[in-house]
């Protein structure tokens, strides 16, 4: 029997690398009877890590949609990466998801990913929850895990399970809403069952429940009236109040457990089946409609179906699969949808969900649900499925600019249609991957958000095609521009029989405003050379700025002023003036002072206070300009800078290494400036190496 919206539950499992998110999500699902038996990561065999580079490099690289059914609420859960080069997976999944059960290691506590996890939920102010792992090892205290998120995040986490002692000496956890104990079972693959609150424990649990009292009597203020008034709450009041505060994300609720152990598991699912929001809970959606208005959309059965489209993913053995969470309505097999991107119609096959790589076919998916829409032609993720008459599309998920790029080609040339075919399929799959070829530096291009992601997606193109692709850090695309008036002529005069090619021009050059791009003026007075004959001009002026007289890089922000001429009665034409053209604004820009011009980038970067004196010290080096620095909470200090591009080309390996893999930055184009001396030279020096190498392979 299909669910209803509101006994859905969708939940984004996060943290930083190696906090065991798969590792516990395999034993939710064994706790909750989907497999018969959990599998370690060491074993290749968990149902969320299937791929095999996931199986082969032991981590997660893409998000994975599993569920169960727990006191007859559906649990959607989509398992998320741990580095940041995968951030595209975790953006989907909170964006999916009405909360997040964020994972920190109770030996290290907050780190560096669980500070940019945390921002990103603050900015859709999405709810959370944290779950305190790996409480058996040495070292590990679950009150200092709070301690630490409470001085860097400013929130007080409010226990839902305590740990019946931290590190070597502990042996298992409390359930403090239902008041029952669950002692670590002997193996990881035996449930836990609920037993008997030790006595020792009684005031701690009582201590814990007052806390929950607090809590719930945040979201709502007759539970506050009440709870001041009695000094406690009933059992279904305290439920009621965690529910509406988590869901206004005005409480955390944390747990304790290790999911290696299959401890604090049990307890953890009650509570997600009855107190986790559902998705009535999610904030309004963004539309865009035909006209271009703006308006919000709640979740809502009644209205008719509109889902959008989170991931793509293309299987070899299933084929396209669309991943959608549904919003308004319910999708069904055999309805006729509309993709509102570019208004093709299409009748929907079979509808899934999935339990890992195995797909499960469902009769519907009702709004707030996620499921996939198995081999659409035409879906593509940010895609709006639509049964309206007059469709509106949802806002598109917001990724990250991919920062690191490189140049790639096949090392076969013959095999270079079929890489770049691949490349792309990588790209519709991961959004923060990009293809592009830049015509002007001639080369195919791909950017990411670092050489992990990078170099996943290569030896996954040649362990399925064999291409061996082979990539070098990319070209960059400078300009050339003027500094100062010249005056020059140019006569094209060419005769070869019949009629012949004449046209003389006279132009003067003037530096623009960095950004201004190019202007034309004409000057020419009494008809020396015919208003027709301007077209032919314009084109030739075009053509010289493609390639400056410096290093052959396109010529931006100068002014040409046509001031003379002079044309022949029969042998002038159209082409003839755009060949004197081009050869006079050559000529002139020779005598301009012609300068190189690099393009300089704004470089936000991210890392911990121990590390901002190295990278400031780097960023110097880098020719970069420090605008400021701003500490933003949790250890961490933004630097905001400009730099040229020429040298971050490498920056997302280098900041890696000397952040020892915490540091991130964000980079944009900003302008381009002068360049001069050494630098300059050795610019023109590889400008004309690449056009000698270019020559030689024609």
């Amino acid at each position: 029997m299909p669910l209803s919206t509101d006994q859905i539950r969708n939940i984004a499992i996060a943290g930083h690398g190696s906090t065991g998110k798969t590792t516990l999500l395999e034993h939710m699902l064994f706790q909750s009877g989907v497999i018969s038996k959990p599998e370690t990561i060491e074993s290749g065999k968990t149902v969320s890590d299937y791929g095999e580079d996931e199986i082969a490099r032991k981590i997660s690289v893409r998000a994975t949609l599993t569920h169960c059914i727990y006191n007859g609420k559906k649990l959607n859960f989509i398992d998320t990466p741990g580095s940041s080069d995968f951030v595209g997976e975790v953006i989907l999944a909170f964006r999916a998801c009405e909360s997040a059960l964020l994972l920190i290691d109770a030996k290290s506590g907050v780190q560096i990913e669980t500070i940019k996890l945390w921002r990103n939920l603050d900015a859709k102010q999405k709810p959370r929850m944290l779950f305190i792992t790996r409480m058996d090892e040495d070292r590990a205290s679950f009150d200092a895990v709070l301690k630490d998120v409470k001085d860097k995040f400013k929130v007080n986490p409010v226990p839902v399970t305590i740990p019946m002692g931290d590190g070597l000496e502990y042996r298992g956890v409390i359930d403090v809403i239902n008041g029952k104990a669950y002692m670590r079972p002997s193996s990881h693959d035996q449930k836990e069952v609920a037993a008997e609150v030790p006595a020792e424990y009684k005031d701690a649990v009582e201590s814990a429940r007052v806390q929950l009292f607090e809590a719930a009597a945040e979201g709502d203020d007759a539970l506050m009236e009440k709870y001041l008034e009695q000094g406690a709450l009933t059992q279904e009041d305290m439920l009621a109040g965690l529910a509406k505060a988590l869901a206004e994300a005005k409480i955390v609720p944390a747990f304790a457990g290790s999911g290696v152990l299959n401890s604090g598991v049990a307890a953890a699912l009650e509570f997600l089946s009855k107190i986790a929001p559902s998705p009535f809970a999610l904030a309004p959606e963004e539309v865009t409609d035909a006209d271009g208005n703006k308006m919000l959309i709640n979740v809502d059965p009644k209205l008719p179906a509109t889902a959008i489209v989170i991931k793509t993913q293309i299987d070899q053995f299933s084929g396209r699969l669309s991943f959608v969470k549904v919003i308004t309505g319910e999708l069904a097999p055999e309805m006729d949808v509309v993709n509102v991107r570019d208004g093709r119609k299409e009748r929907l096959s079979k509808l899934y969900t999935m339990q890992g790589k195995k797909l499960e076919e469902v009769p519907s998916l009702p709004a707030g649900d996620i499921g996939i829409i198995a081999k659409s032609t035409s879906l593509k993720t940010n895609d709006t499925v639509s049964t309206y008459e007059k469709p509106f599309a949802y806002a598109p998920l917001k990724m990250p600019t991919p920062v690191h790029l490189l140049a790639i080609s096949a090392a076969n040339k013959k095999e270079e249609d079929k890489l770049n075919e691949m490349l792309l399929k990588a790209a519709e799959e991961d959004l923060t991957f990009q293809v592009n070829y830049n015509t002007e530096t001639k080369e195919t291009v791909i950017a990411g958000m670092g050489d992990l992601q990078i170099n996943m997606i290569l030896d996954k193109i040649k362990n399925a095609t064999k291409i061996v692709a082979e990539t070098r850090v990319p070209r960059v695309a400078y300009r050339e521009t003027i500094t100062k008036k010249a005056t020059a002529e140019y006569t094209h005069k060419k005769q070869s029989g019949g009629h012949g090619q004449y046209g003389r021009v006279v132009f003067e050059l003037e530096p623009l405003e960095r950004g201004k791009g190019y202007e034309f003026e004409n000057r020419v007075f009494g008809g020396a050379v015919s208003k027709g004959y301007m077209p032919g001009i314009e084109k030739g002026i075009h053509q010289a700025m493609e390639a400056g007289v410096v290093a052959g890089y396109p010529v931006v922000d100068t002014k040409t002023a046509i001031i003379d001429g002079k044309e022949h009665p029969v042998d002038s034409s159209e082409m003839a003036f755009k060949l004197a053209a081009r050869g006079a604004f050559r000529e002139a820009m020779r005598q301009a002072a012609p300068v190189l011009l690099e393009p300089i980038m704004n470089l936000t970067v991210y890392v911990e206070e121990k590390y901002l004196g190295d990278v400031m010290s780097d960023l110097s080096a880098r020719r970069g300009r420090i605008s400021g620095q701003n500490p933003i909470g949790g250890g961490i200090v933004v630097i905001n800078a400009q730099v040229p591009q020429a040298e971050l080309l490498r920056y997302a390996i280098d900041l890696r290494s000397m952040t020892s893999g915490t540091g991130s930055f964000e980079v944009e184009f900003s302008h381009y400036a002068p360049i001069t001396g050494k630098i300059a030279d050795d610019v023109i020096k590889a400008a004309q190496a690449f056009r000698t190498t270019e020559a030689e392979e024609e």
